[in-house]
C-alpha cells in the first residue's frame, strides 16, 4: 500500500496493521460518487489522499453538508454502518482521492477493543457537530454575499488552489439557493474587488 502511513498515526502499530491487512485503498478519480442516498454501507471510508464532498439532495437542489479531508472519516457512514440502516447521505469525490476502505464487520470488534478508534469517531462526531453549528448560524446571522465569499474561501484552502473551478449552479446547490442569485452575488463581490472570476476559474484576491 503506498502512501505515507503517518495520515493513521491516530492509530496504534497493532491496529494499524490490522487495518491495513483487512482493508483496501482505492485511488478514486474526481466527481466519483462513492455513496447514494438509500445504498447500505459496507465498506468505511477513510480519506488518505484528496477531498470528498458529503451533501444532501432535496428534489433537483443539493446541500452540501461537510468535507472530508485526509486522517478524517463520514460520521453519517459510520452510523449507518453500524446500524445496518439505509444512508441518508450522498458522497462525491471533490478531487482525485486515495480512499481506505474498511469492511464493516471488523467495526463492532475495534471499537470494543481499541480507545483510539472509538475517538476518531468521537472526534469527527464534535467536528461536524460544531460544523452544523457553524452552519445555521451563517444561515441566520449572514447574508449571501458573507455566505458565498466564505464558502469559496474554505474551498480554496481545502483545495489548496488560486482559482476554484466552479460552475455557478454548482455553488448554487452547495449552498442550497439559485443559480441567479450566485450569478447575481458573485458580480457584485468582484464590482468590490474581493473575487476575481476568468475562464480559470474563481480567485479570492481580497479579505472581507
Amino acid at each position: 500500500m503506498d502512501f505515507d502511513k503517518k495520515i493513521l498515526s491516530f492509530l496504534t502499530p497493532e491496529l494499524l496493521q490490522q487495518v491495513l491487512q483487512s482493508s483496501t485503498i482505492k485511488d478514486i478519480p474526481k466527481g466519483t460518487e462513492i455513496l447514494r442516498e438509500e445504498q447500505f454501507v459496507k465498506e468505511l471510508p477513510i480519506v488518505i489522499e484528496g477531498l470528498v464532498k458529503v451533501y444532501s439532495r432535496f428534489d433537483e437542489k443539493e446541500l452540501l453538508l461537510y468535507y472530508i479531508e485526509p486522517a478524517q472519516s463520514c460520521i453519517m457512514t459510520f452510523y449507518a454502518a453500524l446500524k445496518n440502516t439505509a444512508s441518508k447521505v450522498y458522497a462525491t469525490t471533490e478531487e482525485n482521492s486515495k480512499i481506505l476502505l474498511i469492511p464493516v464487520q471488523f467495526l463492532p470488534a475495534w471499537l470494543r477493543d481499541y480507545p483510539a478508534f472509538n475517538e476518531l469517531f468521537y472526534n469527527q462526531f464534535n467536528l461536524r457537530y460544531t460544523e452544523l453549528l457553524d452552519t445555521i448560524g451563517h444561515l441566520l446571522l449572514d447574508k449571501m454575499d458573507k455566505r458565498l465569499y466564505d464558502h469559496l474561501k474554505k474551498k480554496t484552502l481545502l483545495m489548496n488552489e488560486d482559482f476554484i473551478k466552479m460552475s455557478h449552479n454548482q455553488i448554487a446547490n452547495e449552498l442550497g439557493t439559485a443559480r441567479e442569485v450566485v450569478t447575481r452575488v458573485l458580480k457584485k463581490l468582484e464590482n468590490e474587488g474581493k473575487i476575481e472570476q476568468n475562464s480559470t476559474g474563481i480567485k479570492i484576491i481580497d479579505e472581507w
